[in-house]
Order: C-alpha cells, then sequence, then structure tokens
C-alpha cells in the first residue's frame, strides 16, 4: 500500500480524535467553503457580463473552477500545517480535487466538441471511471507494479522493438493531442459560422476543412512524439488508396460530393427541396450525407452522391415563395366575377398568405357539369405545409358561396334514347 495511505489508516484506527488529523480535517472543510463562496460569486458577476466569444473559456474555467480553488486552499494549508505535524490526509485531498478537475474538464470539452449523444454520454462514464481506476491504483500501491508488468512485455514491430506500456502511451499521446486538435478546431468553427459577411456554404466548408487539418497535424505530430518514422504513413497511404479504389468508392464518392454541394452553392441549410418522392427542409449538410426534414418531422438521410448524380427540386434555391394552387367548379348559372371575389377574398384574410403577389383568380376551362375556376396564393413558408392553409381557404370560400347563393355543381350526365319503339318478338314469342 502507499506510504502515505498506510499514515492515514494507521492514525484513522487511532482515533479520528488526534490533533493532526483534526487539523487537517479543519483545512479541508475551510478549503471546500472558501471554493464554493468564490465558485458562487463568479458565477453570479463574471459569467453574466461575459461577452460571448469568451463564454467558452469562461465556461470551461466554471467546471473546473471549484476543485481547482479548493486545490489551492488546501495546498495553503499544506504548507503552513507541513512545519509542524504530518499532512498525509491533506496530500490525499489534494490528490482527489485534482481528480476531480480533470475529469470535469474532460467532460466539458467532450460536450463542447461534439454533438449531444448516447456515445458522448458513454464517453464521459468512460473517462470518469479510468481516472478514478488510475488514481485508486495509484493509492492502494499497485500501480507501480502494473506499469513494469506493462514494460515487461515486449514485441517487435518492424525492425524497432516495442513494449505494451510504451504502446499504451503512444496510444495516450495521440488522443490528448488529437483531443486537443479538436478543442482548437471547434474555437475556430465557432468563429467562422459567426462570420456573417460569408457565405454559410464557404463557412461549412471551411470549417470541415480547418478540423481535417488539425486533425491530421495532430496526428502527425503525436506520432513524431511517440518516437514513430511518419514515413510508415505512406504503406498505410497507398493501402488505403487501394481501398478506395475497390471497396471504398462509394464513400469517397459520398464524401467528395458533400464537397462540390457545399462549394457549387447549390443547396444550403434550411433550403425546401424534393429528391425522389421526399420533401422537407434541409436541416443538416455533412460530408457524407444530408439530414432531409419532412413535414411530418421525420428525418431522411440521403446520401450526396445521389444530390449530385440525380435530379433534385430546390423550391427555394433563389426566392423562398412558393406557389398553393385551389381549384374548385361553380355551375353555369353563377355570377362569375361576384365566385372570384369571394374566392380572393378568401384568400386575403389568411396570414401566411402573402399581398406581393397578389392571390389571382381564374376561369380555367368551361367542363361537362360546371365551370373550372383556379385561385393562386403565395407563402413564404412552406416548411409549414400546405395541407392546413388550404383546408381554411376552402371553408372560406364554401361559407362565403353558401351566403351569396353559388351553387357547387354534381356531376351531371345526359342520356338519349334514339329508338322509342318496342322491341319485336322473335318466332318463339320471345322480346328481343
Amino acid at each position: 500500500m502507499n506510504p502515505e495511505m498506510s499514515l492515514i489508516w494507521q492514525e484513522l484506527q487511532s482515533g479520528s480524535n488526534t490533533p493532526a488529523l483534526l487539523w487537517q480535517a479543519t483545512v479541508i472543510a475551510l478549503g471546500l467553503l472558501l471554493a464554493w463562496s468564490v465558485n458562487g460569486i463568479l458565477r453570479a458577476y463574471v459569467m453574466r457580463r461575459a461577452a460571448e466569444r469568451w463564454k467558452v473559456g469562461i465556461g470551461g474555467i466554471n467546471r473546473v473552477l471549484f476543485p481547482l480553488s479548493s486545490l489551492i486552499f488546501v495546498y495553503c494549508g499544506y504548507l503552513v500545517l507541513g512545519h509542524w505535524q504530518d499532512v498525509s490526509l491533506l496530500k490525499l485531498a489534494m490528490t482527489l480535487l485534482l481528480a476531480m478537475a480533470v475529469i470535469r474538464l474532460m467532460v466539458y470539452a467532450l460536450r463542447y466538441i461534439f454533438t449531444p449523444g448516447g456515445w458522448v454520454r458513454t464517453m464521459e462514464g468512460t473517462v470518469a471511471s479510468i481516472v478514478w481506476l488510475v488514481l485508486a491504483l495509484h493509492l492502494v500501491g499497485v500501480l507501480p507494479d502494473i506499469l513494469a508488468a506493462l514494460d515487461s512485455v515486449r514485441f517487435t514491430v518492424g525492425k524497432g522493438e516495442m513494449t505494451l506500456l510504451l504502446l499504451l502511451q503512444a496510444i495516450l499521446i495521440i488522443l490528448v493531442t488529437l483531443f486537443g486538435a479538436l478543442w482548437i478546431s471547434r474555437l475556430i468553427e465557432n468563429r467562422l459560422m459567426g462570420a456573417g459577411q460569408i457565405n454559410m456554404n464557404v463557412r461549412v466548408v471551411l470549417s470541415k476543412l480547418v478540423r481535417i487539418f488539425f486533425s491530421l497535424i495532430a496526428v502527425l505530430f503525436a506520432l513524431s512524439a511517440v518516437g514513430l518514422d511518419i514515413t510508415l504513413l505512406s504503406v498505410f497511404g497507398g493501402a488505403l488508396g487501394v481501398g478506395l479504389g475497390f471497396g471504398l468508392q462509394k464513400i469517397a464518392s459520398n464524401y467528395a460530393s458533400g464537397f462540390i454541394l457545399l462549394l457549387d452553392d447549390s443547396i444550403h441549410i434550411g433550403d425546401i427541396v424534393t429528391v425522389d418522392t421526399h420533401y422537407g427542409i434541409v436541416s443538416e449538410l455533412r460530408s457524407r450525407y444530408m439530414v432531409l426534414r419532412k413535414l411530418d418531422n421525420t428525418e431522411v438521410i440521403i446520401p450526396n452522391e445521389t444530390l449530385v448524380s440525380n435530379v433534385m427540386i430546390n423550391h427555394s434555391l433563389t426566392d423562398r415563395k412558393v406557389r398553393v394552387q385551389l381549384s374548385l367548379q361553380v355551375s353555369y348559372q353563377t355570377d362569375l366575377e361576384l365566385a372570384m371575389r369571394l374566392m380572393l377574398e378568401a384568400a386575403t384574410t389568411q396570414e401566411r398568405v402573402l399581398r406581393d403577389p397578389p392571390p389571382n383568380a381564374l376561369l380555367r376551362a368551361f367542363g361537362d357539369s360546371g365551370i373550372d375556376l383556379v385561385m393562386n396564393v403565395w407563402i413564404s413558408d412552406p416548411e409549414n405545409g400546405t395541407a392546413s392553409l388550404q383546408s381554411e381557404i376552402y371553408l372560406d370560400i364554401w361559407r362565403a358561396f353558401k351566403k351569396h347563393n353559388v351553387s357547387i355543381p354534381y356531376p351531371q350526365r345526359e342520356i338519349r334514347i334514339l329508338n322509342n319503339e318496342p322491341p319485336a318478338p322473335d318466332a318463339a314469342g320471345t322480346v328481343l
């Protein structure tokens, strides 16, 4: 067991009223109380008055403020009490507070870098479990033995020799470096996405390129830091090229198509599009696919290659206004001017119907049962659907027609009997 833990355990077994233990417990309690007070003051004043661009950094500091401020106060007590007595309990408290700060900072970074989801929550729990496990192994004194056992496992990679401990250290360095690169790229992405003077598609492309660039630099830096030869990546690049040529061409095509769609400015987030039989709003543009949210709130995942190679109708590419057409029929005895005026009045009472361009009513044709009329109205929010709007306009037209005695005809058919004489019987007396 760790010597410090052994000493603390002996003090606890000898009784909790020993002066050394009481002084250390008092320092820890005062440190936590002072840290809680400082944390509350900063949350009340600093976060409210901070500029928006500083909220991310302040949010990260706020996450680790309590454990770090507690650590500072406990460390001050450690420096003072260390001149007169043993301070093993304070060392343990500082170790635990440092672990808490690391966990909180990593959890905050995970939530900031990645989109919230089930796997992010799983990663948060995994990170916390790993940190507490390593700390527990250190406190019980088992960690040095485990590291020595990992270092004793050796294997050959190419012309060099590597241990399992070195491999785990390399993985850890790569993850930490990549984590930091993603953090920096996320900060740059947020600044790019907030630049209103740049086209939205250009902002999305730049943000993706920034993330790819920083991730690549992080991997190369991490490989160099662990002593691996970067020229070995040429072999991996050749294998990747063969894989793209044989089995991954669809994936590569989707990624290339995604950049083409963003750069040619043919589709934007928020556009109303029709792809095959799917009609809805573009809610997300990813590197590999587009997310189309339909009017029933279901989402369709459409690969980018489909958008490039197939016909796609963009209803709002140059103008978000969409025409809604309503058809009906009136009898031949109807005053057409009155009927069309009632139709226009019913349309103009709806808030969603635009006044510019104004609604218009037209005579379409003279049908078999009546006169066919059509009315065109324009709306600026097609993402909200048109079925409810058509229903409300039709109901208003129906009420107005009934009030002014405008009739909607039933289907009519004319039957003519050309020969009124009864059929003659045949030789057997049967009527034909």
